[in-house]
């Protein structure tokens, strides 16, 4: 099944492709790891193999933006039960506020689904549990020149993957292979899980 490391990178690209695309993949949520080793589940909107980058999006105003910009090593996690692969990926995250890239992503969203910028910042205190969104908000959504404040908030995270981890899991023995980036190409070798 997997035989060759160009097996496994093939493996690696596919299923990331298939996550950012497929809600229903079970890589489509992985936990995205700062480098202060905080984690947190986000949904990946993209892959681009050709630039080695994950798209996520996220508030401006969240901590982890502060973090990444200090300290821009990241970590992602992916994991398929049912296949029993899973995909750690390292790299370096930019956040990117008022790039092309970023105002495609708001031009590419529901006016549902960006009023989550329309709220606090995260982690913003509250004396009663609350999704942060003005009352108005709720379960409701926004025109479009009620989301002009939202934009401001909004932001995307780009993780340039420059090493590869993949483990696949089986009770015959377990396969474990890693690849890191060499100017523009990928060196894989195998390892032992």
């Amino acid at each position: 099944m997997f035989e060759t490391l160009e097996d496994v990178q093939r493996d690696c690209t596919n299923r990331l492709i298939r996550a950012a695309k497929d809600r229903k993949s079970p890589m489509h949520a992985p936990a995205v790891i700062t480098s202060d080793v905080d984690a947190r589940v986000m949904v990946l909107r993209e892959f681009d193999a050709s630039a080695r980058t994950l798209r996520f999006h996220t508030d401006t105003r969240a901590p982890k933006v502060a973090t990444i910009e200090d300290d821009p090593r990241m970590a992602v996690l992916f994991y398929d039960k049912a296949a029993k692969i899973q995909i750690r990926a390292r790299g370096t995250g930019t956040v990117l506020r008022d790039a092309e890239v970023t105002q495609q992503a708001w031009a590419n969203g529901t006016n549902f689904a960006r009023r989550c910028y329309l709220g606090e910042g995260p982690g913003t205190l509250a004396e009663a549990p609350t999704s942060g969104l003005p009352a108005e908000f709720e379960g409701v959504e926004p025109s479009d020149e009620q989301l002009e404040p939202a934009w401001e908030n909004f932001s995307v995270l780009l993780v340039e993957v420059n090493e590869l981890d993949w483990l696949y899991l089986a009770h015959t023995g377990h396969i474990r292979a890693q690849f890191s980036r060499s100017d523009c190409e990928w060196e894989g070798r195998w390892v032992s899980p």
